[in-house]
Parts: C-alpha cells; structure tokens; sequence
C-alpha cells in the first residue's frame, strides 16, 4: 500500500484534480474519468469508464500529508494509451489502458538480466489488473511467459545455494523450488532421483506431483550448472492459447544452464488430476508439455500411463512446463494416412476440374451475355481456391515467417465463405429466374452479385484477421494422432469456438435460405403445371401460348433440379464437415472427403452442359434471325 499512501504527501498543483479518501485503512483515488481503489484484501483495483486499467507511480522524496481526504491538482498528458500525471516536484504517475500495446511496453522490461523478485509481483499485478486482455492476447501471454522465464532464472542465479542446498520462494501466484544437486544425492545406486516440487497452499498438497530425475544425465551436467528450479502454478491461464482444458497442476521444471533434452532416462512425474474431470468416450488424458517457441501443447517425447482415473504417470526426454490435459480423441495413424490421400487426391482433382471450368467459361463465345454461367464459373472459381489453400496448409505450417501460415489459413476461410455465398446466390438467381418477371433486366446484375460474393466474405475475414491485438483466430493449429506422441500441424482457425460460431451459423443461415428458395421455386413449378394442363384443353387456337409455357415449364425443371442438386451436394458435403468437427466418426470423415473430390467435376460437368446449351440457343437465334435471348433478370 505505500506507492498509494504517498500520494497523500503531496502539495496542491495545478491542473486536473486528484481526490482521495482514506477510510478503514483502504484508500479511494478519482481521477476524471476513472478510480482507483487500493484493499488491503482487494489489492489495487483501477477502472476508467468502467474498463480495467493500471495506475503506477514514482516518487521524490518530499512529502506532504494533510487529513485523510481531498484533493490535488496534476498537469495531464493524454495519449493514446496511456495518461501521463505529473505533480511536481512530488510524483510522476501514470494511467495505463488495458491495450495490448499499452501492456506490453509495461511487460518487456522485466524481461531483463536484473529483474527480481519485485519484478515478478509486478508482472502479477499487471496480468491480474488486465485479466480479460490476459485471456483474449497472445501477444500478451507470450511477453508474460517470457518475462516470467526470465525473471526465474534470475532467481535461480542469485540464490548461491551451497552443494546440495535447497531455497523455496512463495511469489504470490507460483511458488519456486531452487535445488543444488550435490555428488552425494548421484552416487546413488538408483537410476532416478526425487526431488520436491513446491507447494503453494496446504489445500493443494494433493495435486502437488512427484518428480523423479535421472542421474546419469545430471551427471553430465558441469557442477555449477547444476541448479534446478521447479514451479507450480497458482493460475496457468497465460499457457491457454487454445482454451485448452488443462486437468492438472502446471509445473515447470528449468536448469540454470543449458536446458535438459534428449535424455536416455527420461524425468518422471505423477500427476494428480481432480475426480471433477468430465471425461467422455470422445475424450482422455494426455501427459504434454508446453513448447516455448511455437507457444503450443504438445506430445513429442512425452509418454502417458495411466495408473486410475487419478494419478497419471509422464515419462518425458526434455525439462519444460509440464501439465496433464483433457483432450479429444484424435484420428488414429491408419485412418489419418488413408483420409490424408483421400483429401489430397479428391482436392488435387477438385482444383483440376474447376480450373477447366475456368478456361472454358474464358474461351467460351458469348458467355457474359448468359449470367447463369457466369454465377456457375464464380462458385467454381471459390472452389478452385479453396482447394488450392487446402493443398498449402500442411506448408505453410513449416514456413517463417508466421504471417505466412496465417495468411494460407485467412485465405482459405475467405475461400470457404466464398463459396457458401456464392451457393446462396445461385438460389437468389433461381428465384429472380422463375418467381419473379421473366426476360427483364438488371442494371449492373453481376457487379452486384460480385460485390456480394466476394465481398461479404473480405468484409468477415479482414475483420477477423484485424482483431489480432484482440486474439489471434488463424495461424498453426495442432492435430494430434490417437495413441501416438505425433502431431500435425496445418495453416487454420485456431479457436474452436470461433470456428463454430461464425462458419457453422454462416452455413446454417445460407443453408436455410437456399431451402426456402428451392420450396418457392418447386411451389412455382406445380402452378405452371397446372396452368400447362389448362392450356391443353383450349384446343389449337392456345397452341402458341401452350408451346411457351411447355418451355419455360422444362426450362424451370431443369434449373430447379440442377441448383437442387448443387445444394444438396455442397450442403451435404460441408454439413458433413461440421458434423465431423469436434469429435472422430470415421463414416462422416470418409463420406466428406469423397464427396470433396466430386465437387469440382460436378460443377465442371454443369458449366459443359450450360455452355453447350448456350450455342445451341445463339445458333438457334443466327437461323431464325430473332435477337439473343439472355437469361432473365429482373430490372432494377
């Protein structure tokens, strides 16, 4: 409480007021615009407009202090995120805005060679004043980790332990273990030795794990280097990325000196997980560790028993944080090789067949006077790209710099949403075909309808990829295969929930409007039926108008049945992939990934049949020498 205290001692100035009140030994600060509220229970709570905020300051050493309320007067400099207050010549203090630029500058000086433990409850009150940044920015999480690494090697260095000495520091929000292992404790006969991780509070003693490290290796090890430090952790939200369910305790585990990996024994942990774990058939316990370079979960080197539902027994090669997570069952080696030739071939073929569709619509005569080719080659053109992005995925995974993988992953989202656009225009098309005023026109038809079909979806995605400050929704993402330490990585979303919550629902709603579409237009249909069998019974002198309704009734059949089937072969296709999503059924898995490789040659198939009935009917037209009919569109 003394940084607060002193702002007590301090003369009137002459700008902005700053009020105080002291009451119970808890102390009130309002600025314009925001308070500041420091509890001896509470800690240092900062609110401006009612969002969090961080209210830090320096002092000099003249003092003032005068009753336990009232106000001062500051000279303020306003930025964009932050406010500088200046009271001199008695302080200097300054109001942070949880921003991720703001955070972040406040973050990266502790990760320093002279950062302590002061340091380290400094980086706790900043990630604990910002929680909701804390949860949402990566870029956050990854300065907090850094600096946090750092700042216990710090430790470790400067605590001159003697040979086989041992110091625990309780930091608030981690509790630190700092060993010298001595020659004494590796003359052991045994292979492993054990060594106490820290405890924070007696309540937790039960989910404190057992650690075992291997002596052969630690022999290797100059005696100097050989200090170990373990952590255990209060909180483990700035290792989630992912919103991974994480079961057990994260514990730490560093070496003051080069870090331990590759060992030929591997260190030994038993972890405890809590009996509330929700477990599924779809879901198990996997023993992981988290990389500090590609900030992901993962399970190389690391071997998972499980004993009982409760204590999980990790045999893993390397030192780093270590956790037990609750993770969903993944595909198995032999279906993720026959499902990833599927995918390649199906898709390799899909971009083959659209691209031809491409080239015919551009060496095709007349084709921008019929829109229906034009709306049928856009849709294959959305295809195209995303099976071409689907082909960089695994890549642009491998490839630096990491905007790479995720502008692969933003591009095929933006091709996915294309095409679902681009199916919900072929039904609007239908519908203005059939329902509405045949053979009239519209003024800038396919600008429109472009700026539509591709428009929507840049709007979604750049928005999306702007958010990154906010989180990071495209980049690597991890796919693990069941009973394996192997993992894949692809170029995708990588928040499940924001997978779910835009694409799912953009399918769904474009999924219902074409149905509805389609019941109008087969609604259509059967009143022109009807109305062609009225027309046969007014004899020879209704045989003209009798011979137009029989057309344009086939006309309407055959549009019908062809953007049905285009919808029930995409909807099916991508409904698949949702339901897929989440879980492993190998039947759904299978079915989508054969029909992904019809979907190109289908729609190939339908721009062929589209252009070949286009020249007969501009053949029909040159014979007949009547003006060239397009497809119907309502004016504007």
């Amino acid at each position: 409480m003394v940084p607060l205290l002193l702002l007590l001692l301090l003369p009137e100035s002459l700008a902005d007021p700053i009020c105080f009140n002291i009451s119970n030994g808890d102390i009130n600060i309002t600025l314009s615009n925001a308070t500041i509220v420091e509890s001896r229970v509470m800690g240092v709570n900062c609110k401006v407009d009612g969002q969090p905020c961080i209210f830090l300051c320096t002092f000099s050493n003249q003092t003032w202090f005068n009753g336990s309320s009232g106000c001062l007067d500051a000279k303020v400099t306003r930025l964009e995120v932050k406010n500088i207050y200046n009271i001199e010549p008695y302080s200097n203090c300054t109001k942070y805005f949880c921003k991720q630029n703001a955070i972040s500058s406040l973050i990266k000086p502790l990760d320093s060679l002279t950062a302590d433990q002061r340091e380290m409850m400094q980086l706790f009150f900043i990630r604990d004043s910002c929680v909701e940044l804390f949860s949402t920015s990566h870029q956050v999480k990854k300065d907090f980790i850094n600096a946090e690494r750092q700042i216990i090697h710090n430790i470790m260095r400067r605590s001159r332990l003697e040979n086989g000495g041992s110091i625990k520091y309780n930091l608030r929000m981690l509790s630190l273990n700092v060993v010298n292992i001595s020659d004494a404790e590796l003359n052991s006969t045994e292979p492993k030795i054990q060594i106490d991780a820290p405890q924070l509070l007696p309540e937790n003693a039960s989910f404190v794990p057992d650690i075992w490290l291997p002596v052969n290796d630690l022999h290797n090890i100059p005696k100097k280097d050989r200090i170990i430090g373990l952590v255990s952790y209060m909180q483990h939200n700035q290792f989630q990325f992912k919103q991974e369910n994480i079961s057990s305790m994260v514990l730490r585990i560093e070496l003051l000196g080069e870090p331990l990996k590759n060992l030929k024994t591997p260190i030994q942990m038993i972890f405890r997980v809590s009996t509330n774990v929700h477990m599924d058939n779809h879901s198990r316990l996997q023993c992981c560790y988290f990389d500090e370079g590609e900030w992901l979960w993962k399970t190389n080197g690391c071997e998972t028993n499980n004993t009982n539902q409760t204590d999980i027994i990790c045999n893993c090669n390397h030192a780093t944080p270590f956790a037990v997570l609750l993770i969903r069952n993944s595909i198995a080696e032999e279906h993720w090789k026959i499902l990833s030739y599927l995918s390649y071939i199906g898709c390799s073929l899909s971009a083959f067949f659209t691209a031809l569709s491409l080239v015919l619509y551009v060496f095709s005569r007349n084709h921008r006077l019929d829109y229906s080719i034009s709306i049928h080659v856009s849709l294959s053109g959305a295809l195209f790209m995303l099976n071409i992005t689907f082909l960089l995925t695994e890549w642009g995974a491998t490839v630096e710099p990491d905007w790479v993988c995720v502008f692969v992953a933003a591009f095929m989202h933006y091709s996915l949403l294309c095409c679902f656009t681009w199916m919900a225009i072929e039904s609007l098309h239908l519908y203005l075909l059939l329902i509405k005023v045949f053979n009239t026109y519209y003024k800038h038809y396919m600008v429109k309808l472009s700026l539509v079909g591709w428009g929507i979806p840049g709007v979604i995605v750049t928005v999306s990829a702007g958010l990154q400050d906010f989180r990071q929704f495209y980049g690597v993402t991890q796919t693990t295969m069941a009973n394996t330490n192997q993992t894949n990585a692809i170029c995708w979303i990588k928040d499940d929930s924001f997978f779910y919550a835009l694409n799912l629902v953009y399918f769904t709603l474009i999924f219902i409007f074409n149905s509805g579409i389609l019941m109008a237009v087969a609604s259509s249909i059967c009143k022109m039926k009807q109305v062609f069998k009225n027309g046969l019974n007014h004899g020879r002198e209704a045989e003209g108008k009798t011979h137009s309704d029989l057309q344009r009734f086939s006309d309407s059949c055959r549009s019908s049945f062809t953007v049905l089937g285009l919808t029930c072969l995409m909807g099916t296709t991508w409904g698949l992939a949702f339901l897929g999503s989440g879980y492993v059924n190998y039947p759904i898995l299978y079915l989508f990934c054969i029909l992904n490789s019809t979907q190109g040659f289908f729609i190939f198939l339908w721009v062929c049949l589209s252009v070949k009935k286009q020249k007969k009917r501009d053949m029909e037209d040159r014979w007949s020498s009547t003006p060239v009919k397009i497809s119907g569109v309502k004016s504007d």
